[in-house]
């Protein structure tokens, strides 16, 4: 019946998260191990013994990554994948599809730049799935089914371009940004 999703024109950065950001702590990269995102998105965690990405899923998103469909945004310390994100890029809706962090604020940082990336790429809608706490703080939302066909419709329609790169004056442009929505 409901919807997660992230509103890229309400995007909300914590301050705290804000100044991580700022520090440069991490390199942030795009699809240069996204294989390696994946599994250490399925792997177990202390709150979850289970998780929903099998090999036969892993396979598949390498297929679609393959495509150039699939994307992983990454956080790296000192040359080391310390968290990460990947999803799948349709028309201009990003799937937003699962996150690890093995490292204090590395995936949040990676959805940072991930967002900033759709934002100047022509984005219209962040799809998460569900809402948790962990994305609530960043303003994610529940909509309805017919609220969510219809965005995801016009967001289909759309073509938007994934490509990343912003520099660190777009970054500081788009974290001012949401500092005056928020």
């Amino acid at each position: 019946e409901k919807r997660g999703i992230l509103p890229l024109d309400r995007f909300h950065i914590p301050r705290r998260l804000r100044r991580r950001v700022r520090s440069g702590l991490y390199d942030v990269r795009c699809n240069t191990a996204f294989e390696e995102v994946i599994r250490r998105c399925a792997r177990p965690a202390p709150d979850r013994t289970e998780t929903w990405i099998n090999e036969e899923i892993i396979r598949l998103y390498i297929e679609l990554y393959k495509m150039g469909r699939a994307h992983s945004i990454e956080a790296w310390k000192d040359d080391v994948l310390v968290g990460g994100l990947y999803g799948v890029a349709l028309g201009a809706a990003f799937f937003g599809e699962s996150m690890f962090s093995e490292a204090v604020d590395a995936s949040k940082v990676a959805l940072v730049h991930l967002v900033a990336n759709l934002k100047k790429c022509g984005f219209r809608l962040l799809d998460a799935q569900f809402v948790t706490l962990h994305l609530a703080q960043f303003g994610a939302v529940e909509i309805h089914r017919s609220g969510y066909r219809q965005l995801l419709s016009s967001a289909l329609d759309l073509q938007a371009d994934f490509h990343f790169g912003v520099d660190e004056a777009e970054l500081a442009s788009f974290m001012q940004s949401t500092t005056q929505m928020s």
